[in-house]
């Protein structure tokens, strides 16, 4: 197999494992098909009046100020002598979206909708709104269309500002609040004169829907804490007054109003929401009005926490809901149906699987639903209520147990089948390894027998047996791709019997103690790999391990100053995971000092280039000192961009167009220049480093920096373990040339030292990963990172910007790696298949981790790491590919050209 087919085969399997996980994990819960179900009751309201304070934390609403006034009075008094209250406990993921879709649809919506921003349907849903005969709204243009555009008819009417407006760095984000109540003031006003529209405003069944998304915006731009954030809420509860006397008087206070004020998700010290920290799941939820029972005083709780007492409100009854619970009340207020977004499953389930294959849900039988009904209509007949409302609890919590069930009934045969697939793969993949770039096996390669002509006969059999069972059960498609996968990659493996018998017999060859040594040290290293996705201080320990490991090899007896440099900077970078990565405050001082320490590197870099009298300073003079400018702006640019949001006064235009610019070139600049190994690194790090400053709040700005340094002598160590094999390596950084001759006789076999490199390699990845930050959770990205390049709200264009910081470090490793990859006379893909090897056992890991069960913030994370795993495989692939094009590719503007290869 040529080495190209054997990377788009790669690339699709990896994307296959890949989606893999949301098919298990994250289906759409929707099944549609169920009836409305109307209730005799007559509903005690009207209309309702829905409030969502975006973004609105639980404890800054009920907490008490430093004077021990509350900052919301009316909603506090409405808890004291009016209605109700209690907190909202949300889901992971805590964003928008899927916060107002469980509020208003009542179920939580699956993780597909981020493909589409937060703003599209990928599954078509009911909705409170949609049941209701009339819904005015008014507020985000990123959260009412979805409700519209689902909706049957044309009852729906959303009122929206622009997106313009949703703007992080604007003099005071409480006026897109203020243009909500002005506008819903302006709209009852314009009703009195309006008779048709008086006429609809007086039906039942009827929801006005206020989305307030100033106390979200302050808190992202300036922190929860803030006065800015703490102000917008008085100014959020002087508008619910307002709203509420308008309809009171409108409406000549007829007592048919229904009144809901809550949150779709908190946020977090730093100002981010996303994942499951308790400042970010637990919201405020307030009601009173028709339906809603008065205040009820009591002497104990239900509730063991701490908050009641911090709030002062421990004689006012607490009623926690789940988020996805308000939508049901909402609509037994009014009296429509509920939103309907599931049928029974079990009859769905049971239809497309064979009938000896078909396993019920034991807990809810048909024998089990006849005695719960009998029982039901015996205690009906006795009067025994308490005891009823005791049995549909137990009935609920059954049923909800039933759809995880018949939801998740194909999660174990579908989780088989990737684990197959994923063995398949690193069996085929080490195969090729041994096969292509060793000499274990080349014997064999050339005696060796073909196979028997009933191993492909026996393998089309099994793939036509899969295929038709899963035919006659009508599977999805995709569970075609994940089945039958592992068919031609086994096949692909047993084909290679007799170099699997070979590498067997050589690996017994090898010292016992060795080979044992070397099995439980590669195994240990995996493990704390693993374990760096959760406690990165595991990453420090690593990096402790590897500063101690020249002093027990030749290294340090033959190159002690190399062997100091590396322990230097091993040391320096096990600082960072050590380094908080939530709540830090933005240190700009830091970012400075960063943005300075580069400059003086790359002035003396260029000293020592220009003392070498290397024929290529000359022609690297332009580019050098564009960069070193380049750094110099940016720091400017950070400073500026600071000062004036602090200020109040915007992004300045002049600072975002530059922003951008320096971003656009910082891929291109490099391509000016040598590609001599040394100085093509350095105009990597440089352009980079311009793009990651612009992208930094504190001390995060140093670890570009750190990191390359060791990389640079990592470099170094390579070259001299590689004279220790008996290779002679004696050429310098300042004169090889990434531009290689790729004549394949040049290449040297792998060696097992080779194994060590790969593995530093994935340790530095990880690295790159978690140094800084924890990407498995999306509240330890700070919002304000991007401030540079745009304030606006733009959840698909700030994601890309703060992904792109996450690659920078990445892309130092990556580069660097082709650097040992030709320092080392390997060709370019050989140590890269190990590499391969090792990140799909570290995936495997992650998907025997995956939970689902437990808490919502333990379900994400085992979830993101698998996939932060699959993604790093894939780019691996794809950013091995820009490595390439960033070290070896030269775009001449000026001169004559001269031949660059060695």
């Amino acid at each position: 197999m040529s080495l190209l087919l054997f990377f788009i085969l790669g690339l699709f399997v990896h994307f296959v494992f890949f989606v893999s996980i949301f098919d298990i994990y994250f289906t759409s819960p929707l099944v549609h098909g169920m009836t409305p179900q109307f209730t005799p009751l007559l509903p005690p309201a009207r209309r309702l009046v829905l409030f969502v304070a975006d973004g609105l934390r639980a404890d800054s609403l009920y907490e008490l100020d430093e004077n021990g006034t509350s900052r919301a009075p009316f909603i506090r008094n409405i808890i004291m002598h009016e209605g109700s209250w209690g907190i909202s406990h949300t889901r992971v993921p805590t964003e928008s979206r899927p916060g107002h879709v469980a509020l208003i649809a009542g179920f939580y919506e699956d993780v597909s909708a981020v493909a589409k921003g937060w703003k599209e349907n990928p599954v078509e849903f009911d909705s409170l709104f949609n049941e209701s005969k009339y819904t005015w709204s008014w507020g985000s243009p990123d959260i009412l269309p979805m409700f519209a555009k689902g909706a049957s008819g044309d009852h729906v009417y959303i009122h929206c500002y622009t997106a313009e407006k949703e703007d992080f760095g604007a003099q005071d984000a409480a006026r897109l609040d203020t243009w909500v109540f002005d506008q819903v003031k302006d709209f009852f006003q314009s009703a009195k004169s309006n008779q048709s529209l008086f006429s609809k405003l007086n039906e039942d069944k009827i929801v006005l829907f206020l989305h307030l998304l100033g106390i979200d915006t302050n808190g992202h731009a300036h922190r929860p804490s803030s006065r800015e954030y703490k102000d917008n809420i008085r100014k959020v509860d002087d508008g619910v007054k307002e709203i509420v006397s308008l309809l009171q008087d409108f409406y000549e206070n007829d007592g048919k109003t229904a009144f809901v004020f809550t949150s779709d998700h908190g946020m977090t010290d730093w100002g981010s929401h996303g994942a499951g920290h308790a400042s970010e799941t637990l919201t405020p939820l307030v009601s009173w009005g028709a339906g809603i029972r008065y205040p009820q005083q009591v002497s104990t709780q239900l509730f063991d926490d701490d908050f009641l007492k911090e709030w002062q409100l421990e004689n006012w009854k607490r009623q926690d809901v789940n988020q996805a619970d308000i939508a049901p009340l909402m609509a037994s207020l009014i009296g429509v149906p509920f939103p309907l977004n599931s049928v029974i499953k079990m009859t769905q389930k049971k239809e497309v699987t064979l009938s000896f294959l078909f396993t019920p849900f034991k807990l809810l039988s048909d024998s089990k639903q006849v005695e719960i009904l009998e029982k039901a209509k015996s205690y009906l007949k006795q009067k025994k209520y308490q005891d009823m409302i005791s049995l549909c609890k137990e009935l609920i919590h059954l049923a909800l147990e039933g759809l995880s069930y018949y939801h998740t009934y194909n999660r174990l045969f579908l989780g088989i089948s990737v684990v197959m697939g994923f063995i398949g793969w690193i069996s085929f993949a080490t195969i090729m390894i041994i096969k292509s770039h060793s000499s274990l096996t080349r014997s064999v390669v050339k005696d060796g027998k073909k196979p028997h002509h009933l191993l492909p006969c026996s393998f089309v059999v099994i793939g036509v047996l899969i295929a038709f069972f899963l035919l006659i059960q009508a599977c999805p498609w995709t569970y075609y791709i994940y089945c039958l996968l592992p068919v031609p990659i086994w096949y692909a493996v047993l084909q290679e019997f007799q170099v699997i018998q070979d590498l067997i017999t050589s690996l017994l060859t090898f010292s016992g103690k060795h080979s044992v040594v070397f099995l439980l040290v590669f195994t240990l290293g995996i493990e704390i790999l693993v374990l760096s996705f959760f406690y990165r201080y595991m990453l420090t320990a690593g990096l402790i391990a590897f500063a101690c490991w020249p002093f027990f090899t030749q290294l340090w007896i033959q190159a002690k100053i190399t062997s100091l440099g590396w322990t230097l900077f091993s040391l320096l970078l096990a600082v960072f995971p050590l380094l908080p990565v939530l709540g830090r405050e933005p240190n700009i001082t830091l970012v400075t000092g960063a943005g300075l320490l580069i400059f003086l590197i790359s002035l003396s870099s260029f000293a020592y280039l220009w003392k070498s009298k290397s024929k290529y300073v000359c022609e690297d003079l332009p580019v050098h000192l564009c960069q070193m400018v380049g750094v110099l702006i940016s720091t400017y640019i950070v400073n500026s961009t600071h000062s004036s949001l602090l200020q109040k006064q915007g992004l300045p235009q002049v600072n975002q167009i530059v922003s951008w610019a320096i971003l656009a070139s910082s891929l291109v600049v490099p391509l000016l220049g040598p590609t001599i190994v040394f100085q093509r690194l350095l105009s990597i790090l440089l352009s980079l480093m311009s793009t990651y400053l612009l992208l930094s709040t504190g001390y995060e700005a140093f670890f570009p920096f750190v990191l390359s340094c060791l990389m640079l002598v990592w470099i170094y160590v390579e070259q001299e373990t590689l004279q220790q094999s008996g290779v002679s390596c004696t050429q310098k950084l300042t004169s090889i040339h990434f531009a290689y001759n790729t004549d394949i006789t040049q290449f040297r076999q792998l060696h097992l030292e080779d194994i060590r490199r790969s593995f530093f390699f994935v340790f530095f990845i990880v690295i790159a990963f978690f140094g800084t930050g924890n990407i498995a959770s999306i509240n330890s990205f700070d919002p304000s990172s991007v401030y540079c390049f745009l304030t606006v709200f733009s959840p698909f264009m700030m994601g890309s910007l703060m992904m792109w910081k996450i690659l920078i470090p990445f892309v130092l490793v990556m580069c660097a790696f082709e650097a040992i990859q030709v320092t080392t006379q390997l060709s370019s893909k050989s140590l890269f298949l190990i590499v391969l090897v090792i990140s799909d056992i570290m995936a495997l890991h992650f998907f025997f981790l995956v939970k689902d069960y437990g808490s919502w913030l333990d379900i994400g994370t085992s979830i993101s790491h698998y996939v932060i795993v699959m993604c790093m495989t894939i780019f691996l692939v794809l950013l091995s590919g820009l490595a390439q094009l960033l070290t070896t590719k030269k775009i001449r503007l000026w001169g004559k050209t001269k031949p660059h290869f060695m």
